[in-house]
């Protein structure tokens, strides 16, 4: 009897194998920017084929469109930004963590508002993806205890999460992070009742 080509046992599920390629793209794009995300560097650095790259994603912008989902999803929920006790000492306190540990998702994110600013087209994905976060920070000052936070207010602070983050990434003092978030924790707390 023949073997069947190749060992089914051995390939990730589908899910599996779409996260690898998203995350492959994410670390592509984190060191060589969107001019060097192609379906073959994507299948480089995912160590597989170009034409599975193709197979799972049919296009460039759909396979920017789930990194940038991806990478969304990872940073809301590894930045612990809505405290699960509603407390404000847990919110954002893994911000820095999050920049140390995942940082191709969140390098990401700031080169797609930057290309963005070159390719029009994207301009609504950047905004899906601000828009989410604002939501997500005004959960997240809700639960904490700031009642009704203004728009203005969630992306002042939404802003500074924003910033903390790209800097770290820029200088990577995490330290520096962690000190200020403390400080917007504080300021926030004088927000709540």
């Amino acid at each position: 009897m023949a073997e069947p080509h190749g060992d089914a046992t051995t390939r990730p599920p589908y899910a599996e194998g779409r996260d690898a390629l998203l995350d492959a793209a994410a670390r592509v794009v984190a060191r060589d920017g969107f001019r060097g995300l192609t379906y073959r560097s994507v299948a480089q650095e995912a160590g597989t084929t170009h034409g599975l790259v193709s197979y799972h994603f049919r296009s460039r912008d759909r396979l920017i469109h789930e990194t940038a989902m991806k990478a969304r999803r990872e940073a809301i929920e590894g930045s612990a930004l809505e405290p699960a006790s509603g407390r404000v000492e847990e919110f954002a306190d893994h911000l820095s963590r999050l920049a140390t540990e995942a940082p191709e998702g969140q390098v990401f994110q700031f080169e797609l508002a930057l290309e963005a600013r070159r390719r029009a087209e994207l301009e609504p994905e950047v905004r899906a993806l601000y828009e989410e976060y604002y939501a997500v920070t005004a959960r997240a000052l809700s639960a904490i205890g700031v009642a009704d936070p203004s728009p203005a207010l969630v992306r002042l602070v939404f802003a500074a999460l924003d910033g903390l983050t790209l800097q770290q990434l820029i200088f990577d003092r995490p330290a520096d992070t962690e000190a200020a978030v403390a400080e917007l924790q504080t300021l926030l707390r004088g927000l709540a009742p």
